[in-house]
């Protein structure tokens, strides 16, 4: 009898990356799919998106709080939420939809994917803000925000809601980058795309800005370097970012260079194991993804 997550590969055959695009992804730390995700998905993650912004939730997260990051009365700025598919059913739709889970698993080659967290984002247009260049993403990458992490192949998925280019601000990768032997630390939220410049002497830095359609998305290993720049068409850039860890994933302590423990607000979201410490394979926090439930 044919499995459900067999039934999958076998329906999705044609949309999931090949071989080739595995190998691509290997080397270049980055793949970009074809439309693969269905319009009414996305429709209807854009619903959530604002009932998200008009302060509505299905559910408080496991703190009791009803949202991390942008309120209203920060204003007209780079919009940033964690664990937005935790509190509204519409985003979390998307973010569990079956093709996201099963893409990282054989990019990354791990059989099971876990959510991470994830971060709803919204880019204001240019051309609205009172001074240019304070919505871009600065370089950085994911891998330096998450060292109580043990696995170092964690990945994440970019899910623009509309068609995404140069134009819009999309996502730009530092080719190969996710293969430097030295730990690139930048700022996320330093809107100076300057700050790349940094690494130049030690680095050959090849930038790629992706074009990702509606019901497309890209994939990027967690050490990549990356950022975005400015929206400059007429409309907010919306999008969602779906970071995701292997199920074999698990807490590990790491010492900063300035001796403190590295954390994560996943640490105080999910449950406790025996030995006390955070648990990555909280089904409420960091629910499986791939493979499906039988």
């Amino acid at each position: 009898m044919t499995t459900t997550t067999e039934a999958l590969l076998e329906r999705y055959a044609h949309l999931l990356p090949t071989s080739r695009d595995v190998a691509f992804y290997q080397e270049h730390g980055y793949w970009i799919s074809g439309r693969i995700l269905p319009p009414e998905v996305l429709d209807t993650a854009e619903r959530g998106m604002a009932r998200f912004y008009a302060g509505e939730a299905d559910r408080p997260l496991p703190d009791g709080s009803d949202r991390t990051g942008w309120r209203p009365e920060h204003g007209d700025v780079l919009r940033k939420n964690d664990y937005s598919s935790l509190i509204v059913d519409e985003l979390a739709v998307l973010v569990r939809h079956p093709l996201v889970g099963a893409c990282a698993s054989l990019l990354n080659g791990e059989p099971e994917i876990r959510l991470w967290h994830d971060q709803l984002l919204y880019k204001p247009a240019e051309e609205a803000l009172p001074a240019s260049g304070t919505v871009n993403v600065g370089w950085h990458t994911d891998r330096q925000y998450w060292r109580s992490a043990a696995s170092s192949d964690m990945l994440t998925a970019w899910v623009p809601f509309h068609d995404v280019g140069v134009r819009e601000g999309a996502v730009s990768f530092v080719d190969g980058s996710h293969r430097w032997r030295d730990d690139v630390v930048l700022d996320f939220f330093n809107p100076d795309l300057s700050t790349l410049d940094s690494v130049r002497a030690r680095h050959d830095v090849k930038v790629v800005v992706a074009e990702i359609p509606r019901g497309a998305m890209s994939f990027h290993h967690c050490r990549m370097v990356h950022g975005s720049g400015p929206n400059r068409s007429a409309a907010p850039r919306r999008a969602i970012a779906i970071h995701m860890q292997p199920g074999s994933n698990r807490f590990v302590e790491h010492l900063r260079a300035d001796g403190t423990l590295a954390a994560h607000p996943n640490d105080t979201y999910v449950r406790r194991t025996p030995e006390n410490q955070p648990d990555y394979t909280d089904p409420v926090t960091c629910p499986r993804l791939w493979p499906p439930a039988e």
